[in-house]
């Protein structure tokens, strides 16, 4: 979390040839609902730096632009933010926003930094370039960070928008509301998922003759894939890492074959892992990730653990 303000934000000053609905949003009163999406998938990639206790509230409107095929998002303004740096009583504060759980191609939008307010102003819209039909497998996650003159900004809350049930056909949703900033949650690995994953783990011991050795084999069958989030039109080419916590060592890794152009991929592929005690079992954890394989970096695109033990 070392970024600085960026030109990826544009005021509303120098957008006025733009078309596009959101000049025209009419403001709402009241505090709107909202159903977070717990365990932002940004838990998994960003240190969280500082303790601040989140508080106060974030003023946005979420609008699809037709003619340019864009998302826009409006921040308004904040009000009542937390206080970052307490020595000196101030808050730097600046919105942040992704499409999840494309966090790389799509990459993060940023508003200006404001200074030494705890009730920022910004009138800024946010823009990204996506088909509509992709929003349904995306969140939209908005954060509010202070920015530290040293690099290490201090989360001050977020707000998480499942845009696969949002009704873009209602006016209600394009105006500007008031939303309750929320702390960051633990990342949950089989909730985040998007799709599902078929594997069988099976626990053995090996036998010769009639002698049971000391040591055995788990072996993680992995089956397939349903219903993975397309990131890139139809080109999903996809693979499955494993692991076996609490080892995170290179020998511990393995993957596998990537399945090209399909959102169920049949992988039917096994991982076999040696050299296992019973009472190593008690401590072990198979984690299972699935990545979209690009050339200049891999796309995350969820994962789950399965325990053996209480590991």
């Amino acid at each position: 979390e070392t970024d600085t303000a960026s030109e990826s934000s544009y005021s509303l000053g120098r957008i006025k040839k733009s078309p596009s609905s959101l000049t025209n949003l009419s403001g709402s009163s009241g505090m709107a609902s909202l159903s977070s999406v717990s365990g932002s998938l940004m838990s998994i990639y960003s240190a969280d730096f500082g303790n601040v206790d989140v508080k106060g509230n974030i003023q946005f409107a979420i609008d699809y632009v037709e003619q340019l095929n864009e998302l826009h998002i409006f921040i308004c303004q904040c009000k009542d933010l937390a206080v970052a740096d307490v020595k000196r009583q101030r808050s730097d504060p600046y919105v942040k926003t992704y499409l999840l759980p494309e966090k790389y191609k799509l990459g993060k939008r940023k508003t200006s930094v404001k200074k030494k307010t705890f009730n920022p102003v910004y009138n800024e819209i946010l823009r990204y370039k996506i088909e509509k039909d992709l929003l349904k497998n995306q969140s939209l996650n908005i954060s509010v960070w202070h920015n530290d003159t040293f690099g290490r900004n201090s989360f001050l809350g977020e707000v998480e928008l499942d845009l696969g049930t949002w009704d873009w056909n209602d006016k209600s949703n394009k105006q500007i509301n008031w939303f309750p900033l929320k702390p960051r949650v633990e990342i949950n690995f089989k909730r985040d998922l998007q799709g599902f994953i078929s594997c069988f783990v099976v626990l053995g011991s090996l036998f010769t003759g009639k002698k049971t050795l000391s040591t055995g084999e788990v072996h993680i069958w992995v089956k397939e894939c349903h219903d993975l989030p397309l990131l890139r039109g139809n080109r999903l080419n996809s693979f499955i890492k494993c692991t076996v916590l609490p080892d995170t060592s290179r020998k511990s890794r393995q993957k596998t074959r990537t399945v090209a152009k399909t959102t169920n991929p049949v992988f039917n592929h096994t991982m076999v892992y040696d050299g296992f005690r019973p009472e190593d079992l008690k401590e072990a954890c198979v984690e299972l990730t699935v990545w979209d394989h690009n050339k200049l970096a891999n796309h995350f695109l969820g994962g789950l653990r399965i325990g053996l033990g209480t590991g």
